[in-house]
Protein backbone atom coordinates (compact mmCIF):
# COMPACT_ATOMS: atom_id res chain seq x y z
CA UNK A 1 0.00 0.00 0.00
CA UNK A 2 1.37 3.28 -1.02
CA UNK A 3 1.01 5.61 1.99
CA UNK A 4 2.09 8.92 0.52
CA UNK A 5 4.33 10.55 -2.79
CA UNK A 6 5.82 13.47 -0.82
CA UNK A 7 8.19 13.85 1.88
CA UNK A 8 6.07 15.95 4.37
CA UNK A 9 8.20 17.96 6.07
CA UNK A 10 12.05 17.28 7.73
CA UNK A 11 11.43 13.86 9.84
CA UNK A 12 11.28 10.33 8.88
CA UNK A 13 7.95 9.26 7.07
CA UNK A 14 6.32 5.61 6.12
CA UNK A 15 6.24 5.57 2.30
CA UNK A 16 4.56 2.30 1.83
CA UNK A 17 4.09 -1.09 4.03
CA UNK A 18 3.28 -4.53 2.61
CA UNK A 19 3.05 -7.86 4.80
CA UNK A 20 7.20 -8.17 4.63
CA UNK A 21 8.70 -4.91 4.27
CA UNK A 22 8.11 -1.17 4.79
CA UNK A 23 9.93 1.34 3.01
CA UNK A 24 10.80 4.85 5.02
CA UNK A 25 12.13 7.33 3.19
CA UNK A 26 13.99 5.33 0.22
CA UNK A 27 14.85 2.91 2.45
CA UNK A 28 13.42 -0.68 2.07
CA UNK A 29 13.50 -2.65 5.39
CA UNK A 30 12.27 -6.26 6.04
CA UNK A 31 13.39 -6.86 9.91
CA UNK A 32 10.96 -5.08 12.32
CA UNK A 33 12.01 -1.88 13.40
CA UNK A 34 11.61 1.46 15.45
CA UNK A 35 10.80 4.64 13.52
CA UNK A 36 10.77 8.25 15.02
CA UNK A 37 10.99 11.57 13.78
CA UNK A 38 14.58 11.83 13.21
CA UNK A 39 15.23 7.87 14.89
CA UNK A 40 15.81 5.00 13.00
CA UNK A 41 16.29 1.76 14.74
CA UNK A 42 16.35 -0.93 11.73
CA UNK A 43 16.55 -4.45 12.61
CA UNK A 44 14.73 -4.30 16.19
CA UNK A 45 15.21 -8.14 16.89
CA UNK A 46 11.45 -8.80 17.76
CA UNK A 47 9.50 -10.91 14.94
CA UNK A 48 5.90 -11.66 16.42
CA UNK A 49 4.14 -9.60 19.06
CA UNK A 50 4.62 -13.13 21.34
CA UNK A 51 7.80 -12.00 21.38
CA UNK A 52 7.55 -8.32 23.69
CA UNK A 53 8.89 -8.43 27.24
CA UNK A 54 9.58 -5.41 29.40
CA UNK A 55 13.07 -5.97 28.63
CA UNK A 56 12.10 -5.84 23.84
CA UNK A 57 10.56 -2.59 24.26
CA UNK A 58 13.23 -0.75 26.11
CA UNK A 59 14.44 0.24 22.94
CA UNK A 60 11.14 1.97 22.85
CA UNK A 61 10.83 3.74 26.09
CA UNK A 62 14.30 4.84 26.22
CA UNK A 63 13.33 7.45 23.70
CA UNK A 64 10.80 8.98 26.33
CA UNK A 65 7.66 9.30 23.61
CA UNK A 66 4.07 10.61 24.30
CA UNK A 67 3.35 7.45 22.63
CA UNK A 68 4.01 4.34 21.20
CA UNK A 69 1.87 2.92 17.79
CA UNK A 70 2.70 -0.59 17.37
CA UNK A 71 1.95 -2.58 14.34
CA UNK A 72 1.98 -6.03 13.50
CA UNK A 73 0.21 -7.59 10.51
CA UNK A 74 -3.00 -7.59 9.08
CA UNK A 75 -5.24 -8.34 12.24
CA UNK A 76 -5.38 -6.37 15.49
CA UNK A 77 -3.07 -8.09 18.18
CA UNK A 78 -2.64 -6.59 21.82
CA UNK A 79 0.67 -8.21 24.02
CA UNK A 80 1.01 -9.34 27.22
CA UNK A 81 0.04 -7.13 30.15
CA UNK A 82 3.22 -7.07 32.02
CA UNK A 83 4.53 -5.44 28.49
CA UNK A 84 1.18 -2.96 28.46
CA UNK A 85 2.13 -2.49 32.63
CA UNK A 86 5.86 -1.23 31.46
CA UNK A 87 4.39 1.89 29.08
CA UNK A 88 2.24 2.68 32.08
CA UNK A 89 5.29 2.38 34.19
CA UNK A 90 6.36 4.80 32.07
CA UNK A 91 3.73 7.00 31.50
CA UNK A 92 3.86 6.08 27.95
CA UNK A 93 0.62 5.49 26.09
CA UNK A 94 0.26 2.49 23.78
CA UNK A 95 -1.75 1.98 20.70
CA UNK A 96 -1.76 -1.57 19.09
CA UNK A 97 -2.86 -1.65 15.38
CA UNK A 98 -2.31 -3.66 12.03
CA UNK A 99 0.46 -2.84 10.23
CA UNK A 100 -1.22 -0.45 7.83
CA UNK A 101 -2.90 1.51 10.16
CA UNK A 102 0.28 2.13 12.35
CA UNK A 103 1.89 3.23 9.58
CA UNK A 104 -1.14 5.74 8.27
CA UNK A 105 -1.03 7.02 12.06
CA UNK A 106 2.26 7.70 12.55
CA UNK A 107 2.71 9.39 9.46
CA UNK A 108 -0.05 11.62 10.49
CA UNK A 109 1.65 11.63 14.34
CA UNK A 110 4.82 13.02 12.73
CA UNK A 111 3.00 15.64 10.52
CA UNK A 112 1.56 17.19 13.70
CA UNK A 113 4.75 16.93 15.17
CA UNK A 114 4.17 14.68 18.22
CA UNK A 115 6.68 13.30 20.15
CA UNK A 116 5.81 9.32 18.78
CA UNK A 117 7.59 6.35 18.12
CA UNK A 118 6.19 2.98 15.78
CA UNK A 119 7.23 -0.09 16.86
CA UNK A 120 6.73 -2.26 13.31
CA UNK A 121 7.01 -5.70 13.39
CA UNK A 122 7.76 -8.07 10.82
CA UNK A 123 8.21 -12.00 10.46
CA UNK A 124 11.10 -12.95 9.98
CA UNK A 125 12.16 -14.34 6.85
Amino acid sequence: MQLTEHRPGDHYFIRSVSDHQIVIAEQTHTRSLIVGAHLLEPDWPVSSIDELTPQTIEPLLIHQPEVVILGVGNEQRFPPTDVYGAFIARQVGLECMTLQAASRTFNVLMSENRRALAALILPSS
